[in-house]
């Protein structure tokens, strides 16, 4: 996982002493945000003798990770559908809930079970958690799509744009949506001490390659035929967070988040989809092709503004883009 790219310093470690001898259950511990938050504690338990304690949740897990958790003694593994989990260890300290997947193929397939595991499954944890005396936290990972339709190179906490609820591509936001209502709710009347982090698009080793999205096909597709396929005009701008920086985030605010309040999750460098294309073309060093089909698409921009972050938390990014980029293509080209 090469987490020596973060370069953290060692006050940037000590930021992390309140989670040492602490239990962090983790929703949706299997997926891809769980596996290296996973990873990365096992790093910080080995380089620095954290003693961070893991309780992954999930319905289910692969051969491999299930053979890699099984050998380690900081974790250990609740088979459960968060919609359905209850009696929760006592001894947990902080709960990371992760337990949903933005893959729209889900939701447009089978969008009454995507919105149900969202909302039934972010209400049962909630409902679970209230019996946890020593709770200090729960980090609700949202998403940056429920801002919405904004127009703004780089969107704030603050803003936010129509979603189109006719349209069944919204099933995911409006839910998210709903998980920070049902969160203000849960602190109104229980006072849950509850953060929301809305992340937004990451690349880095163990992405999956055939989720449906511009990079993940684009490094498959460079790799496997030497063609990256843009299916718009490639001028729509993202910005994408190497998964080390992420988990280092999401473990400060998870500490330091100030309860009823929300903070973005990504890189604020934007990058078009053509030069993305030809970024992963360079780094390859071969002669990939980049086909660009033209059809309709609108030039949407999706870059957080990360200066809330950085003023609150003095958070910034470690792993700039083009490292991350390299980094992630050679893990594929070498696996």
């Amino acid at each position: 996982m090469n987490f020596e790219l973060l370069k953290l310093s060692r006050h940037e470690i000590e930021r992390l002493n309140p989670l040492r001898g602490q239990t962090i259950l983790v929703t949706g511990g299997t997926g891809y945000v769980g596996k290296w938050i996973y990873y990365f504690v096992k790093h910080l338990n080995n380089q620095y003798e954290l003693d961070i304690k893991l309780i992954l949740v999930a319905r289910g897990i692969d051969g491999p990770f299930n053979i890699e958790i099984n050998l380690q003694s900081f974790v250990s593994f609740i088979r459960s559908d968060i919609r359905q989990i209850k009696n929760l260890p006592a001894h947990i300290n902080y709960i990371i809930h992760a337990a949903s997947s933005p893959d729209n193929r889900l939701y447009m397939s089978n969008p009454i079970d995507s919105i149900d595991i969202i909302t039934s499954g972010t209400k049962q944890l909630f409902e679970a958690s209230l019996e946890l005396d020593g709770l200090k936290n729960i980090l609700n990972l949202s998403s940056g799509q429920i801002y919405g339709a904004v127009n703004s190179d780089h969107i704030t906490e603050d803003d936010f744009g129509s979603l189109n609820v006719g349209n069944i591509g919204s099933i995911y936001s409006e839910a998210k949506r709903y998980s920070e209502t049902l969160s203000l709710a849960y602190r109104t009347i229980h006072k849950l001490p509850i953060v929301q982090v809305r992340p937004f698009a990451f690349v880095g080793p163990l992405m999956d390659l055939n989720m449906p999205w511009a990079i993940n096909n684009f490094v498959r597709d460079a790799i496997k035929f030497s063609k990256i396929k843009i299916v718009g005009n490639g001028s729509p701008i993202r910005s994408y967070m190497y998964p080390a920086d992420m988990v280092y985030w999401i473990l400060v605010m998870l500490i330091y988040g100030k309860t009823g309040q929300a903070y973005n999750l990504g890189s604020n460098e934007g990058v078009s989809l053509f030069d993305l294309a030809k970024k992963i073309k360079n780094i390859l060093g071969e002669k990939i092709d980049i086909e660009v089909l033209n059809m309709n698409e609108s030039n949407f921009t999706f870059v957080p503004d990360i200066s809330k972050v950085n003023k609150e938390f003095n958070l910034t990014i470690k792993v700039d883009f083009d490292t991350a980029l390299k980094n992630t293509i050679n893990w594929f080209v070498n696996k």
